[in-house]
């Protein structure tokens, strides 16, 4: 008895009940359908990723059949070519891919046709937690008390698996998911290593040392205290239990503190949230939360929306985060906060441009992540952050980067310029600025708003959403 292992969003073959299932039944043919029909299309650095990712699996697998259109399409030919009688997969919480799915398995349960699917992904699945009223989880904490009823179960290893003779498949490079010309990904394989052993590795790394202290640190992109695993979650090459078990490992022993275990595994509570939300409210990519939102006066301003993309606000916190995406695929948290609300409150740009601009550029771009977090900034959100929090960029830049090291770091032509002005160049003395280098409007700029003209104009803004909804 054949079967098809149809990989998705879960690129690693331990704590993966799908690909167990499907091991245990006998030989498998190991399949990756790049369907851009019937699913968003991936960013630039998704695809990236995904190149590298696939790779990886191939290698751990000792092959994997690459096919790409109509994933329905796909699979019924690939079962007619390797006369398999069943498909196994894991879930994807997508609006896209749960019609999708919905569809193919009743097809093809219809034709008798042994079709099994498995929640690899989440903590605990969007339709099975529920408030006592019966309806979705809106605001976090109450979410997170109902997860943490439920303890998580141990990971479990890579099962062993047979191959079936493998059919035809794409060769991984024809699809050209890499830039080429230019090569702006050329620096980050130093940064990043795609793949379940990848994953692990920054796991380990990330436990024997960030992990101590994370519940204090992790707010500081000058220090490096946060995990880094976001894109090896999101492409389901590590799963929530295995970070779990590694966790309370280190805990056991002494190498972290309840505080630090406790605000990671919360942090894996938020990226379920998200899930959750867009499970029950599947236009959260497109739509305000808050319908009261759609009569906010977002303003259309393409040369300001551009210099936020490539760090040139003139505000250094700002641009530096915006750097680092450029560079690496990938900001700290605490700073995409800040980026967020400088777009959609200083420059008051639609929370769509920016959700646009992190779908294209991050590697670990998920659509629940990205959706729900844009709009949490805005206001527009489910548990949001209030409408008149309007962080400012200045201050704090000055709260979590004290010495200016990641400004430093990600705008190396403000590096001369000492602590007390590092995060507003524009309030340095002329002599400050000429002993540093630094010429505003030429080698840096200028800000593009003024911080506190911005914030009254956003609260104006505002004042509309709240007549809106009264």
């Amino acid at each position: 008895m054949t079967s098809i292992f149809w990989f998705r969003q879960d690129l690693r073959l331990a704590d993966n009940a799908a690909w167990s299932a499907a091991c245990a039944r006998g030989p498998v043919v190991p399949v990756y359908i790049l369907d851009e029909t019937n699913s968003p299309r991936l960013g630039a650095a998704s695809r990236w990723w995904l190149h590298h990712s696939l790779a990886a699996l191939a290698q751990s697998l000792g092959g994997l059949v690459l096919r790409r259109g109509d994933a329905h399409a796909e699979l019924d030919a690939l079962l007619k070519e390797v006369r398999a009688d069943a498909v196994f997969w894991s879930r994807v919480y997508e609006p896209g891919a749960i019609a999708r799915d919905a569809s193919i398995k009743a097809a093809l349960k219809a034709r008798g046709v042994d079709v099994q699917s498995f929640n690899t992904a989440l903590m605990h699945e969007p339709a099975t937690l529920k408030t006592g009223a019966g309806e979705p989880y809106k605001v976090f904490t109450p979410f997170w008390r109902a997860v943490q009823r439920t303890p998580l179960a141990a990971p479990s290893p890579a099962p062993k698996h047979e191959l079936a003779a493998p059919p035809k498949s794409d060769a991984l490079e024809d699809w050209r998911l890499l830039p080429r010309q230019p090569n702006w990904a050329a620096a980050w394989p130093t940064f990043w290593s795609p793949g379940e052993r990848g994953a692990q590795h920054r796991l380990d790394d990330f436990v024997e040392g960030a992990l101590r202290g994370y519940s204090a640190k992790r707010d500081r992109p000058d220090l490096a205290h946060t995990s880094r695993l976001s894109p090896h979650l999101h492409f389901g090459e590590i799963s929530p239990r295995q970070i779990s078990a590694v966790a309370h490992r280190a805990l056991a022993v002494g190498d972290a503190s309840q505080a630090d275990v406790d605000t990671l595994l919360k942090e894996l509570g938020w990226r379920d949230f998200s899930a959750h939300l867009l499970f029950h409210f599947p236009a959260l990519p497109e739509r305000n939360w808050r319908p009261s939102f759609d009569a906010y006066p977002w303003r259309n301003n393409s040369a300001e929306c551009e210099a936020w993309k490539r760090g040139r606000t003139g505000y250094p916190y700002i641009d530096a985060g915006m750097r680092e995406l450029w560079a690496t695929g990938w900001m700290h948290n605490r700073v995409r906060m800040g980026v967020a609300s400088f777009l959609v409150k200083h420059l008051r740009i639609d929370w769509r441009e920016g959700a646009a601009w992190f779908w294209d550029t991050l590697v670990d771009a998920d659509l629940a992540n990205n959706s729900a977090s844009w709009q949490w900034v805005a206001g527009s959100g489910a548990d949001a952050a209030p409408y008149f929090r309007v962080f400012n960029p200045i201050e704090q830049g000055r709260k979590f980067d004290p010495d200016g090291a990641y400004v430093r770091q990600w705008i190396p032509e403000l590096a001369r310029l000492p602590p007390r002005y590092i995060h507003s160049p524009f309030e340095a003395p002329a002599d400050v600025l000429e002993a540093a280098g630094v010429r505003l409007g030429e080698t840096y700029p200028a800000p593009i708003v003024d911080h506190a003209s911005a914030r009254t104009a956003a609260l104006a803004g505002y004042e509309a959403t709240k007549r809106a909804s009264d």
